[in-house]
């Protein structure tokens, strides 16, 4: 694991700071609203259901929606694996936008987390491999001009990798228990596949890297069932042909919910 987290570091810096004179850099404020609720069916099994309204700009455009129902067992006490399916909606947004018209996308994924205390520091690495199928977009009209000129043809396979290393640490207690928790971390997207001649015929990105958020935050722990976290996340997106490159500071509000429904 730390081999691949110093590879996965590398590969970050090289496409962020590596010269990419052809793409065209944009900026969007962006305001997430998120929702994640763990409930619990036994002692190891969980049913969680995530889900989120992204907006960009403010709240003056509409960015991203996606819910994400997954079943989550507890293999041992510091790994945990998941299996799961995530639908997407992706807008038009921001100037110039990566999409001519909002973009459906469905994938079940499979995910490995892992979770360690070091005091009262708790460490998380989760690694999630997504089986994507992204809607493409087509024109209908020999010179499309808005988005109702655009229609859904087809669905294409995009295989990617998510891996992501959060630290959290308890700043306040009350009753020797956390009540303000700090939040730093990083989440990697990274395109897995092999880029062809043929672009038409190609199901990964031209970069290695497809997303990468950087993550810093507080979480307020109402009770050991219900948590607010406000984040900041400066998310960075490189589009499909590596032509556009989204940097977007980024304040994610999110409510976080641990029930259990299992028989005592």
């Amino acid at each position: 694991m730390r081999n691949f987290q110093k590879l996965l570091f590398l590969a970050i810096l090289v496409t962020t700071f590596s010269p990419t004179f052809a793409q065209i850099k944009s900026q969007n404020n962006n305001i997430w609203l998120h929702y994640v609720g763990k409930n619990m069916l036994n002692k190891k099994l969980s049913f969680t259901l995530e889900a989120t309204m992204r907006y960009a700009n403010g709240f003056s455009e509409k960015q991203q929606y996606f819910i994400r129902p997954s079943f989550d067992y507890q293999f041992t006490k510091h790994f945990i694996g998941s299996i799961g399916f995530s639908h997407y909606n992706t807008y038009v947004y921001g100037i110039p936008a990566i999409n001519k018209r909002p973009i459906p996308e469905n994938h079940p994924w499979i995910q490995g987390t892992f979770n360690h205390q070091f005091g009262d520091l708790k460490l998380t690495n989760r690694l999630r491999n997504e089986f994507r199928f992204v809607g493409i977009a087509s024109s209908t009209v020999p010179t499309p001009t808005s988005q109702s000129d655009y229609t859904i043809s087809d669905y294409k396979f995009r295989d990617r990798f998510r891996y992501m290393i959060l630290a959290t640490y308890p700043l306040v207690k009350k009753d020797n228990k956390p009540k303000l928790l700090g939040i730093i971390g990083d989440e990697a997207f990274m395109n897995i596949g092999k880029l062809g001649t043929d672009v038409s015929k190609n199901n990964v990105g031209k970069t290695f890297m497809n997303q990468n958020r950087i993550i810093a935050g507080l979480g307020y722990v109402i009770n050991p069932h219900h948590q607010i976290q406000v984040c900041y996340i400066q998310q960075n997106i490189w589009n499909f042909p590596d032509t556009i490159e989204e940097s977007n500071p980024t304040v994610r509000l999110s409510y976080l919910t641990n029930l259990s429904f299992a028989k005592k």
